[in-house]
């Protein structure tokens, strides 16, 4: 029960993690995720002086890149350039859904 309550806490965007929580939660290392950061890919929040937080809206497309880079025996690099691609695609999901949703006599396109 405590991973389920776990796994719903990510959800939620306004939450952060610690760079030890999205390890565990991304099944990738400290190491390859300090890479990311290095890469640009992961922004921590704060100042830097404390624990590195990040947002928990990073959670999902980094679980994405992370199953793809599984999947295909991809190297961190690449898997660095498609989360970048993963996040522009659901800014611009999020921006044609608010646009469609201002058409008149339109209903909202479900997301994927």
């Amino acid at each position: 029960m405590e991973k389920q309550l776990f796994d719903v806490a990510w959800l939620d965007a306004r939450e952060a993690v610690t760079l030890a929580e999205l390890a565990q939660i991304c099944a990738m290392s400290v190491d390859e995720l300090d890479e990311l950061t290095d890469y640009g890919v992961l922004v921590p929040m704060g100042d830097g002086r404390q624990e590195r937080l990040f947002s928990a809206e990073c959670v999902v497309p980094l679980r994405t890149a992370g199953k793809l880079r599984q999947d295909f025996d991809l190297d961190l690099f690449t898997v660095g350039l498609m989360l970048g691609y993963l996040n522009r695609i659901e800014a611009l999901e999020r921006q044609l859904l608010s646009l469609q949703a201002q058409l008149p006599g339109n209903a909202p396109a479900e997301p994927r």
